[in-house]
């Protein structure tokens, strides 16, 4: 009876430790004109990823790029601040968690435009092929990942 309380409590003991030891979900800032709802869509894209997002609506989205240092060739609607990356336009979860998991020698990562079938682009079953690039404080692009179209 003994060994069996002993048990029971060391069980006890460990299950809120093992909750603490989740990892905190990482915090992104994410920047998008009141007028657009694909943004809101990319940004429900990123909490059902597991990101804490912290949604900032800006009248003036091409002044923040440009502070934030997102080069005008790869623009598109939303910026985002993810761990020190810029990430622009319909970048996938999935992609930036590579991101932030290598640490890449990077300013950030960019979906130019807004190609549909990206997260927060899902309408009408189109899905455009495109590419996430990523870029660096030189100015320096390349391909990061390319997703295929149907």
């Amino acid at each position: 009876m003994r060994r069996m309380i002993f048990w029971g409590l060391a069980l006890c003991a460990a299950l809120p430790l093992s909750a603490n030891e989740r990892p905190a979900p990482v915090e992104a800032m994410v920047y998008r004109s009141p007028a657009c709802g694909c943004c809101k869509k990319w940004v429900e894209h990123l909490q059902a990823n597991g990101f804490a997002v912290k949604d900032i609506v800006k009248d003036d989205m091409a002044a923040v790029k440009r502070e934030l240092g997102v080069p005008e060739n790869l623009a598109s609607c939303h910026t985002a601040v993810i761990g020190g990356y810029r990430i622009e336009g319909h970048v996938p979860a999935a992609d930036v968690r590579k991101l932030l998991e290598a640490k890449a020698p990077l300013l950030g990562l960019s979906v130019p435009g807004m190609p549909a079938g990206t997260p927060g682009m899902e309408a009408g079953g189109r899905r455009d092929a495109y590419r996430v690039v990523g870029f660096g404080p030189d100015g320096s692009v390349h391909a990061v990942h390319d997703y295929t179209g149907e």
